[in-house]
């Protein structure tokens, strides 16, 4: 790839893309992405967590100096340059009576739901976006596994995705499997694509974006970005078949 940096754009995921799921970033990806990829490419992370989150996965805040873009919840919250260039609330989108009658239905449905086990924080609330979660998010690496192996075999994230969906079917809402035990809920046309319209907003177009995620099936939260016109998408299953296939995009 021959192109300036300024006219490449290449977006990343978090969890399965840029690190294992819930964990740190390497020092070799690191190393990897700002030694060797940011030379050549402008380069975007884009991630269903909040900011919180991801300076937690990405090792602190240097790389929101690093990174050109960063994309906060699906983007639905904007940095360039390490600076916040605007966010959505879905309270306001929503109101606060549907609102409130939709965490109260999924928290009734989670404490009926037979489970091996169940932790906490149960219902996330974030700007953009409600991140539900059956076992809890305040479980352990391990019982994240064993969930997740769990999950696939009984369908438990599917199935209560289902009952909500028949339950408020009257609110345009998608819901999306990300991650091992949980699943995001927002407004259609808030998915990953969101940060797309910031994008568009600069001065000169991108030839290229380039966009790479593991949940890249139907229903994963990295579907609809990756299927998008305006980007290239590259499915990869682990950090070291991103860095691979970077390898070969950018012909390092």
């Amino acid at each position: 790839m021959d192109h300036p940096r300024e006219d490449v754009l290449i977006l990343f995921d978090v969890d399965g893309t840029l690190t294992r799921p819930r964990e740190l970033i390497t020092e070799e990806m690191k190393n990897f992405l700002y030694q060797q990829v940011l030379p050549r490419a402008t380069i975007g992370v884009v991630g269903g967590s909040d900011l919180e989150k991801m300076c937690e996965q990405l090792n602190g805040q240097e790389f929101l100096q690093k990174f050109d873009y960063v994309f906060p919840e699906n983007g639905l919250v904007q940095y360039e340059g390490g600076k916040e260039m605007g966010k959505m609330s879905i309270s306001q989108h929503l109101g606060e009576d549907i609102l409130k009658r939709f965490i109260n239905f999924c928290l009734h449905y989670i404490a009926d739901l037979e489970l091996p086990i169940k932790r906490g924080t149960f219902v996330e609330f974030r700007n953009g976006m409600l991140n539900i979660s059956p076992i809890g998010r305040n479980c352990s690496s391990e019982e994240r596994k064993q969930f997740y192996e769990y999950d696939q075999a009984h369908q438990v994230r599917q199935k209560m995705i289902d009952r909500v969906r028949k339950e408020f079917h009257e609110v345009d809402l998608t819901y999306s499997i990300g991650g091992q035990i949980s699943f995001d809920v927002y407004p259609v046309g808030w998915d990953k694509t969101f940060c797309l319209r910031h994008v568009s907003k600069r001065s000169r177009e991108f030839k290229e974006i380039h966009f790479f995620g593991d949940k890249t099936s139907p229903g994963g939260n990295d579907y609809e970005i990756f299927s998008h016109p305006q980007t290239i998408g590259h499915s990869v299953t682990s950090p070291e078949d991103t860095r691979k296939q970077l390898v070969e995009l950018l012909k390092l």
